[in-house]
């Protein structure tokens, strides 16, 4: 019989979605006075994967992933998300359609998982309406997708990104 213990703490992470560069570091500042401070901040990079955004958020998308300097406990998942939805209408535009758009999940040595309010049938529900979406595996020295995991998140750039903080993790960890 094993015994239950505790997991180890996880790299809290958020994909931030947006077309206004001021919104996203207005966004980033806010998430950083939440979560404390920022230790890893990606490059621009084109959000053109898919159109899905374009018709609230507008043209010319954008993403930034960010990382905390601080690990978390992989149970706090469900208030990120529930922070970062606030944070999305809090930044509303007055007809209450979103300009931002914050994807919060945590790496650990293992997988990446999302946090989402959207059920689907590989998405176990942890609890306040806030579903977990394992979004990917780390096997053979690398992240790996599934069969559900969006394009973007297959995509070598990604990919290589994601590898990258959990190395730092990694790091964090020893």
């Amino acid at each position: 019989m094993s015994a239950p213990r505790q997991p180890q703490p996880v790299k809290l992470l958020a994909s931030i979605i947006a077309g206004e560069p001021e919104l996203m570091d207005a966004v980033c500042l806010r998430l950083a006075e939440q979560y404390g401070p920022i230790d890893y901040r990606s490059d621009r990079l084109s959000f053109d994967y898919t159109d899905y955004y374009e018709a609230e958020i507008g043209p010319g998308l954008f993403r930034h992933f960010i990382t905390f300097g601080t690990l978390m406990a992989p149970e706090s998942l469900p208030d990120v998300k529930l922070f970062t939805n606030g944070l999305e209408a809090a930044c509303a535009r007055p007809n209450g359609t979103r300009r931002v758009n914050i994807d919060p999940g945590y790496i650990t040595l293992h997988h990446l998982i999302l946090a989402t309010c959207k059920n689907f049938a590989h998405r176990p529900y942890l609890r306040d309406g806030v579903f977990a979406d394992l979004t990917l595996l780390y096997k053979g020295g690398t992240f790996t997708a599934l069969a559900w995991t969006f394009p973007d998140y297959r995509s070598t750039e990604l990919i290589a990104l994601l590898n990258d903080v959990r190395n730092r993790y990694y790091q964090q960890l020893k």
